[in-house]
């Protein structure tokens, strides 16, 4: 990132400085990442009954903000050289590109050897990684573009570009983290095809008040009520309730009440 500063000052190129902030976001993401992850592993306690698995989320939710927030001040720097653009250093951009692409590379490995799939933090940090890794790539066309032909819009275009790929990284990663804060359905999870499976046990009379949510992106729960047409049918009810969760669906966090027939539990309008 310093090395991309003081390079994109010298050579006068959007592309290297947009970068190299872009850079400076990801040294605050991977260490807020490193730091959700320890948080995460805290035990819980009786102010935090969930532990801080959260962090994790609320981490991935401030590093889509701050992608947000580079795109856009790399759009705005770019759209004002396009109407004077000014004259670029090709070589030592195209020097110092190249170093950043080295660099991205070495990192974009090392998190890939992670769960980037499964962990929203993780692939946060990684998605941070992959837009600096184009950003050099972007940087090296522009800089190979105005040292062939000397074409200087090359470098606010492909700033442009680079913007546009970290826009979608933090729609992503902000909407994906806006789901799992609001208790969204996890994704994978059809709420329907539960209440229905549940609903299909022998015994059970009906199924209210099913939520599911996550916790973090790798940890989904459930709630529910299962109404019994038989007291004596409990046990089964719930041993079988359970196994479907647990090995169909891979939910292991469950709450279940068992409702007793003429039971008048009161069941809000949203529900």
């Amino acid at each position: 990132m310093i090395v991309e500063v003081i390079g994109g000052l010298v050579t006068n190129s959007l592309a290297l400085l947009s970068d190299a902030g872009h850079m400076l976001s990801d040294a605050a993401a991977l260490g807020l990442s490193l730091l959700a992850m320890i948080w995460g592993e805290r035990r819980a306690s009786s102010a935090k009954t969930y532990g801080y698995k959260r962090f994790e989320v609320l981490t991935a939710f401030l590093n889509g903000l701050a992608l947000l927030g580079i795109s856009l001040y790399i759009f705005y720097e770019a759209f004002r050289r396009f109407s004077d653009p000014p004259s670029v250093m090709s070589t030592g951009m195209l020097t110092i590109a190249v170093i950043g692409l080295l660099v991205n590379i070495v990192a974009a490995y090392l998190l890939m050897r992670g769960d980037t799939s499964g962990n929203l933090n993780i692939r946060s940090a990684f998605l941070h990684v992959i837009g600096d890794l184009l950003g050099s790539v972007g940087a090296i066309v522009a800089a190979i573009l105005i040292m062939a032909f000397g074409w200087d819009l090359a470098d606010p275009i492909a700033s442009v570009i680079v913007a546009a790929l970290v826009l979608l990284s933090a729609y992503r990663i902000t909407r994906d983290s806006v789901h799992i804060l609001m208790e969204g359905t996890p994704a994978g999870y059809d709420a329907d095809q539960i209440r229905e499976e549940l609903s299909e046990i022998p015994g059970v009379q009906n199924v209210h008040d099913l939520h599911i949510w996550s916790l973090s992106s790798d940890m989904p729960l459930l709630s529910g009520h299962l109404v019994l047409n038989d007291a004596a049918d409990g046990p089964a009810v719930l041993n079988q309730a359970r196994h479907i969760l647990t090995e169909e669906f891979g939910i292991s966090h469950i709450t279940i009440q068992l409702d007793l027939p003429g039971f008048d539990c009161k069941v809000s309008d949203d529900d």
